[in-house]
């Protein structure tokens, strides 16, 4: 019987493992090249994998819920339509020699020192090949590899946890929860500090104790992610906040002359946000240090530019996709991007790479009528930008004749940056462009 071997493909750069949420084929079912075969789910985004080989899917080695190392066999095919196994465990299902007789994907060396799968404790704990393998080589015991609190998906110990404990371990300071009986678990936040790199402090979060009828929820796997996202980022960069005021009048008038017959040749909506990304866009290209990132004592100034724009997910969470080389797209082309990954964000249909390479990151708080906002820096980029909603407000209208007073439609930009590599000079004076480029548009512009 020929049997064809069903890999965890690689999904980014930093991606390293994946949770299986759903088999969308049955042991016994046909399954067509490139037809999805299983749902999984990332730090970065939820996906849905295809089949890279046609058959009968006669083995299914990972079970919902449980996560599976980039490299792993999750799951066999048959050719010649035979269909006897039944579902196994991912603990006990593969022979050690598997990782190596493969030759659908390349598996990285520590996942194929052990065996292909993840392995269980005799606490009846769950560690992957990864964690095992890094654990094996820094001589961590079976007692210290317990103590390790898990940020993964069940409690399960990823290697942050582990470099995390090894740091700690290196400094002389203790990986054991000092919380380990409360019913609030502070691994991510601890977890987040610890490996930034700059720091070996540990960040303990309060337990709190709920009141009698106070509602108790907890956080999906997304808002955990993007918390300890968060978290990280605050204690990596010092952030600073410089705001500027721009006067948005021409393009309001202008998007209002022109929405109704792009509308009509397009078949979708013009909104503010292309004009909004070109003018940042320029502004990068005047500013390059803008563009970059911070890796230990190196800079890293980046060839593209990538802008992510925050948008909302179906659950109210946020996500990030970006428009790839956003200073060689003209307007019609920025538009185009920003309503198709916002359709898809809304839509649950983003890709791994619709989310990967952003180098500089914008977010309209003003759609919910925020005039000005503080964001924290989407690492490891170092600036962020907010737009605020556009306002009519009076002003000083400067002309020949003298100035008065006038009603203009304006707007705050509050723009975070990492303070170790961006200076008050070069933060400010990237807003200020940025805001100047939106007060020249030119109303003559057409699309």
């Amino acid at each position: 019987m020929a049997e064809i071997e069903i890999r965890l493909p690689k999904m980014g750069e930093s991606v390293t493992e994946a949770t299986i949420t759903n088999w969308l084929k049955n042991i016994g079912d046909s399954v067509a090249i490139d037809e999805p075969l299983v749902e999984v789910a990332t730090d970065k985004v939820d996906n849905e994998l295809p089949s890279e080989a046609a058959g009968t899917l006669i083995k299914i080695l990972f079970e919902k819920d449980q996560v599976a190392q980039v490299g792993d066999v999750i799951a066999i095919l048959s050719t010649d339509g035979s269909a006897t196994e039944t579902t196994s465990n991912a603990a006990a299902s593969i022979p050690a020699t598997t990782a190596a007789t493969t030759t659908s994907a390349a598996p990285t060396s520590e996942t194929a020192a052990t065996p292909a799968n993840a392995i269980k404790s005799s606490e009846d704990r769950f560690y992957s090949p990864l964690v095992r393998t890094i654990a094996q080589k820094e001589n961590i015991s079976a007692a210290e590899l317990a103590q390790i609190a898990g940020s993964g998906q069940d409690g399960r110990v990823t290697k942050k946890d582990v470099l995390a404990f090894l740091a700690n371990r290196t400094s002389g300071a203790s990986t054991t929860s000092s919380q380990t009986s409360a019913p609030v678990t502070a691994a991510a936040p601890a977890t987040a500090a610890a490996n930034s790199g700059t720091s070996s402090l540990q960040i303990k979060e309060p337990v709190v104790i709920p009141n009698a009828g106070d509602e108790i929820i907890e956080m999906d796997r997304m808002r955990k992610l993007i918390a300890e996202h968060m978290v990280m980022s605050v204690h990596v960069a010092p952030h600073v906040t410089s705001y500027v005021e721009a006067d948005v009048t021409t393009i309001v008038k202008w998007r209002d002359r022109i929405k109704n017959d792009f509308k009509k040749r397009e078949g979708e909506n013009f909104t503010f946000t292309p004009i909004f990304i070109e003018a940042v866009a320029k502004a990068i290209k005047d500013f390059p240090m803008i563009n970059v990132s911070v890796s230990g004592t190196n800079i890293i100034k980046r060839k593209d530019i990538n802008i992510g724009m925050a948008a909302a997910l179906p659950s109210g969470n946020l996500i990030v996709p970006v428009i790839k080389n956003a200073d060689r797209m003209n307007l019609v082309g920025l538009a185009k991007s920003v309503n198709e990954l916002a359709n898809n964000a809304r839509n649950n249909k983003l890709k791994p790479e619709d989310i990967q390479g952003g180098t500089y990151t914008v977010t309209n708080v003003g759609t919910f009528g925020n005039v000005m906002g503080t964001p924290i820096i989407n690492q490891p980029q170092v600036a962020i930008l907010a737009l605020g909603a556009i306002r009519k407000v009076p002003a000083v209208i400067e002309t020949p004749d003298g100035d008065f007073i006038g009603i203009r439609h304006k707007m705050f930009l509050s723009h975070s940056y990492d303070h170790r590599v961006v200076d008050g000079a070069l933060g400010g004076q990237f807003v200020r462009r940025v805001a100047d480029y939106l007060e020249a548009f030119d109303p003559e512009t057409s699309l």
